[in-house]
């Protein structure tokens, strides 16, 4: 049923992180508006994908307002933010509307995204185990190839982390 979480067992393992050096996955999602969003019409720029667990929680707010403010600073090394969640269009236009949000929300519904970057999977909380999206960032170069991952991803230290592997990576090139 639609909304519920997987029951225990529905899945073998939880598919493999990429690692740094794969090629990225292409995908075709639909934004906060509906209109489909497809990570290889973004070739020839560098791609920030972050993934999210669930629009409108505290830590999904503190990450999303996080990119958000620092925009400017993403925008001016050249790179496209698009946020992932399980969330259905209507949860992430909600999200996106309510805390003002100037990137773009994607919203994989039926998690395959989630899947082929290795980010969905088991989780717990107050004892009760569920499946959903890690929280995790994958820089994706304009090659369409992984340059940086960032696994268990700290709302709020997010930013820090990206704008210094992005520093990190324009300096090594």
């Amino acid at each position: 049923m639609k909304g519920l979480p997987d029951p225990p067992g529905s899945h073998a393992t939880m598919n493999r992180m990429l690692e740094t050096g794969t090629k990225a996955p292409d995908f075709t999602l639909p934004d906060q508006d509906g209109e489909d969003v497809s990570l290889s019409a973004l070739r020839g720029q560098t791609v920030v994908l972050y993934f999210y667990p669930k629009a409108n929680t505290p830590g999904c707010t503190t990450q999303a307002c996080g990119v958000r403010d620092h925009l400017p600073d993403y925008t001016s090394a050249g790179v496209r933010v698009l946020g992932v969640s399980p969330d259905p269009v209507k949860a992430v236009k909600k999200f996106h509307g309510e805390q003002a949000l100037n990137f773009t929300l994607l919203a994989d519904e039926d998690h395959a995204v989630c899947d082929a970057y290795g980010v969905w999977g088991e989780k717990s909380m107050y004892g009760k185990t569920y499946w959903g999206a890690q929280r995790a960032t994958f820089i994706i170069d304009a090659d369409g190839a992984v340059a940086h991952v960032i696994p268990k991803v700290s709302p709020k230290t997010h930013d820090d982390e990206v704008l210094k592997a992005l520093t990190d990576l324009a300096a090594a090139a």
